[in-house]
């Protein structure tokens, strides 16, 4: 454990040290996001903040492979496809920070970066579907692509509120650090150092460095360059694990064993996954291109019925920690205890999403957003 906290503070530190650079540089090449109808932000602000995030998961990388202990998890190429994805798709996203790239450039892009992953060895080599499944190779390899690409495009679509991204990879990094390192100590013998655990923890610290300069009032944003590399390395740590796990590794219940695999990588991400169902599902339904902005996300809605800037997104990370740490409480928790625990969380959710604005002092009520003409670029 001491070696997954030094990893996560190195990454950390780095990438808080190297935003005012990277700030700079922003500003130097006019790597701005303008204030168009579709955004929240009232002012210019700088963005590119993802090669800030990188430098720090690069950082945390170099330091792992020197440490006693995780340095053997670089016996095989896994991480270093890891990193090269990592650092193709910041680049195609720093591009479209500074440049403005079409949409199948960037999706490009994405498909280079999965496919160096997925053929360095961070992809599905079968699945827990009650029984460890193995599926024909070429099938395995084009839904790991499948996965990489959906994760990142579904941090890029929740990235419209300052922190909002990086707080909720954040939280669902974290999760997921929980659930590697509990899998793993089961194994026989028990091994806590892995690739995916080793990823969540480094993912941690990057978003936990980069926070501090990306909370409301923003003094920069992450970008595509940001958007896309999160997304990647999250999916990266969730395959590594729910591509080699065993069923019988996560729970002694049979129906525990059966839909825990699954259920957890997915409630893990569930807030940008659902925004990105309905954001698909809802421009299709109009007409629209997949890909065309409107301003239905969660976090619009979240300001449309009353709440502020601020509050949105304290809200949305609850909800990211409810869902993601209630479904890997079920992994270390009796299972009754972890139920309960998740009703009565959910419910004091539920009932602070729907009811504070409604509690909001005289003349602090939060300013609501104009329904048709501010949207998101997601």
């Amino acid at each position: 454990m001491r070696e997954y906290l030094f990893v996560l503070l190195v990454a950390m530190a780095t990438t808080f040290v190297s935003v005012p650079a990277i700030r700079a540089l922003a500003m130097r090449l006019g790597a701005f996001t303008q204030v168009r109808e579709r955004d929240v932000h009232v002012v210019p602000i700088p963005r590119l903040g993802g090669v800030a995030i990188f430098l720090g998961f690069a950082a945390a990388t170099l330091a792992a492979s020197r440490l006693p202990f995780l340095k053997q998890v670089f016996v095989s190429d896994e991480l270093l496809g890891v990193l090269g994805g990592a650092a193709l798709v910041c680049l195609v996203g720093a591009l479209d920070d500074v440049h403005e790239l079409d949409p199948l450039t960037k999706l490009a892009g994405q498909l280079v970066a999965a496919s160096l992953m997925a053929f360095s060895g961070v992809q599905f080599f079968s699945l827990p579907l009650g029984t460890t499944t193995v599926l024909p190779a070429p099938i395995l390899v084009l839904l790991t692509i499948f996965v990489v690409i959906l994760c990142i495009n579904a941090v890029n679509f929740i990235d419209g509120l300052d922190g909002l991204a990086a707080g909720v990879v954040g939280i669902a990094a974290g999760a997921f650090f929980i659930y590697s390192y509990v899998i793993s100590d089961s194994y026989n013998p028990p091994n806590v150092f892995s690739s995916s655990t080793f990823i969540s923890a480094a993912l941690v610290g990057c978003c936990l460095g980069f926070l501090p300069h990306n909370f409301y009032p923003a003094r920069l944003f992450m970008g595509d360059s940001g958007a896309l590399l999160l997304g990647l390395l999250l999916a990266a740590a969730t395959i590594s694990t729910t591509g080699t796990i065993n069923p019988d590794d996560v729970s002694a219940n049979a129906v525990a064993a059966t839909v825990l695999p699954l259920i957890v990588p997915i409630a893990i991400m569930v807030l940008p996954l659902t925004d990105v169902l309905l954001a698909v599902v809802r421009r299709l339904r109009a007409g629209q291109a997949p890909w065309q902005a409107d301003s239905h996300h969660l976090h619009h809605r979240m300001l449309r019925i009353g709440h502020g800037h601020r509050r949105a997104v304290l809200l949305l990370w609850l909800w990211a920690a409810v869902v993601a740490l209630g479904s890997v409480s079920f992994v270390v928790l009796p299972g009754t205890v972890a139920a309960i625990s998740l009703v009565l969380v959910l419910a004091l959710t539920v009932a602070l999403t729907m009811w504070l604005p409604r509690l909001s002092l005289p003349g602090h009520r939060p300013k609501r957003i104009d329904h048709q003409s501010r949207v998101d670029a997601g």
